[in-house]
């Protein structure tokens, strides 16, 4: 089945190019535009696409209102954001975005983030869902890998934060890595392991650290400057 795909933008020269994208790839369909906030959350409730590329600055609602507002009535929408503003970076990753998209940026980019949101569509349908094994002092946990949000090491125990609580192993963050999906999960710092699609905001953390936020957690994880570049790498950005 094709990945249906809504554009949301107020330049009609953009939506021709993002239009023109989608429409050259197998697989892809172009649902819809918008040329404003307001008018792309009324299309999308009623087309209900599985992806919305949606620029930030926009006449009556701006971008991340709007996703905000579709992913209120419609939670499995994935928002790709489209701006000339990386200011607005932090808003997006908190509402969950695949991806942020700097203009000008090149055409290969916006098609891998395309074929990228389309091979873990595919493969979410079709795979079942995964656990790993940690073992502690009670016995054995089966942890369901997407529900994991952080893993962290702290006086000799690995702690590892889930959707559903807590736990504890003897078991070092290496091993625990091993066992993990390196699309999915990413060692920002010797201490911490995230899961990449938990991540909320970013901040400074003094002169060359910064603090990850993640959802389902309280917690939160430390990444180095030289770690935050790799993660940008690996995002895309």
């Amino acid at each position: 089945m094709a990945l249906r795909i809504f554009i949301a933008d107020d330049d009609s020269g953009m939506r021709n190019v993002l239009r023109g994208i989608i429409e050259s790839m197998d697989g892809m369909q172009c649902v819809g535009e918008a040329a404003d906030g307001a008018e792309a959350v009324r299309c999308c409730l009623e087309l209900k696409p599985d992806v919305v590329l949606m620029d930030v600055q926009m006449p009556e609602l701006d971008g991340v209102q709007a996703v905000k507002e579709i992913l209120a009535v419609l939670p499995d929408t994935i928002p790709v954001f489209c701006t000339a503003h990386s200011e607005y970076m932090p808003d997006a990753f908190a509402v969950y975005a695949a991806d942020y998209l700097i203009k000008p940026f090149k055409t290969d980019r916006v098609r891998q983030t395309l074929r990228r949101i389309s091979t873990a569509r595919a493969r979410n349908k079709t795979a079942p869902a995964r656990s790993i094994v940690i073992k502690n002092r009670d016995g054995m946990v089966f942890l369901p890998i997407n529900d994991i949000v952080l893993l962290y090491r702290e006086s000799r125990l690995s702690y590892i934060e889930t959707l559903g609580g807590s736990f504890t192993t003897s078991e070092s963050l290496n091993e625990l890595f091993k066992k993990l999906d390196g699309d999915i999960f990413f060692r920002c710092h010797r201490a911490y392991i995230i899961n990449v699609s938990s991540i909320t905001t970013i901040h400074p953390y003094g002169r060359w650290t910064y603090i990850i936020s993640l959802k389902g957690t309280e917690k939160t994880a430390l990444i180095t400057q030289e770690k935050l570049e790799e993660l940008q790498k690996v995002m895309g950005l």
